[in-house]
């Protein structure tokens, strides 16, 4: 049996090979060592980017017009490259995009170092980021980068409120584990908290009312963004209407997975050890299911008339 002939072929050019770029790809290659990027009109009037010596739609040759362009631009189509290859621009994932660019008709082909293909969508607005040093050569532009369009910055903001008397009266309840109201004289209506005048006929109300410390759910939101008072995420926070009181209080509700919590569910406030308790509503930690029956909200009443 005869073996196999193998020959091995190499296409080298040692020095290097050179081309001429003619009087459009040169122009265009000069603006990149420069830091700019231009394209040239045709005589119908669009910029073409890169620039070409003829129009592909008609054959004609283009105007002697260079335009300058970008250098931002917006991303049409993208490919992901998961695994990088020796000459590939970057050594880590990246994007071959088609980006056209500010006052461009057509589109021209870079990577977009966009970290994520999750990063990247039709419209994306991009920006050239230049190598340090420029040849005149499409890899001066060593990639193309996301515009900055958001920024992560800590938030906090610290204050002292200086509570007036009726809400030291109302926090004072608290600190004891109690709830205090004040009922109004005129219409009997309930107010929780404590207040001094009553908003519905603008009577001054004097009279203390102590109500439970249970009530019933009349309406929630379930919460997805963390909060540090929070059993857990997601979390409801709820108007309790408490039992004897005409006005519902906004609280947590604990013990029970969001998604089970409903309107008219029976709650009891859930306080923290007396030792721990101050002027604060973080007395009460929550409120949690009584376990028993819902209430009717058209039947349920408070302590007013």
């Amino acid at each position: 049996m005869s073996e196999d002939l193998v020959a091995t072929h190499v296409l080298e050019f040692p020095g290097g090979y050179t081309r001429t770029t003619g009087p459009v790809i040169g122009r265009f290659l000069t603006e990149l060592r420069d830091r700019r990027l231009v394209g040239v009109r045709t005589a119908g009037g669009r910029v073409l980017v890169p620039p070409l010596e003829y129009d592909p739609d008609t054959g004609e040759p283009v105007t002697e017009e260079y335009v300058e362009v970008g250098p931002a631009g917006t991303v049409q189509a993208w490919a992901w490259v998961g695994s990088p290859r020796p000459g590939h621009p970057l050594d880590r994932p990246f994007a071959w995009a088609m980006i056209k660019l500010d006052g461009a008709d057509t589109a021209l082909v870079h990577a977009v170092d966009a970290g994520s293909p999750k990063a990247l969508r039709p419209g994306l607005r991009v920006r050239p980021r230049w190598r340090a040093a420029t040849a005149g050569h499409i890899t001066d532009i060593e990639c193309f980068l996301p515009e900055v369009a958001s920024l992560v910055a800590p938030v906090r903001a610290e204050y002292r409120v200086t509570p007036g008397r009726a809400l030291t009266r109302f926090l004072e309840g608290v600190r004891d584990g109690r709830f205090v109201g004040a009922r109004c004289a005129e219409c009997a209506a309930v107010y929780v908290p404590y207040r001094e005048s009553c908003p519905a006929c603008g009577s001054v109300v004097e009279e203390e009312v102590e109500v439970a410390d249970t009530g019933t759910v009349t309406t929630f939101a379930i919460n997805n963004l963390p909060d540090p008072r929070a059993p857990e995420v997601p979390f409801v926070s709820a108007y309790v209407l408490l039992d004897g009181a005409d006005t519902p209080m906004i609280a947590l509700i604990g013990g029970v997975p969001a998604h089970e919590v409903r309107q008219g569910m029976r709650v009891r406030a859930v306080w923290v050890p007396p030792e721990e308790r101050t002027l604060s509503m973080t007395n009460v930690k929550w409120f949690e299911p009584t376990g028993e029956p819902d209430a009717d909200l058209d039947e349920s009443s408070g302590g007013g008339a």
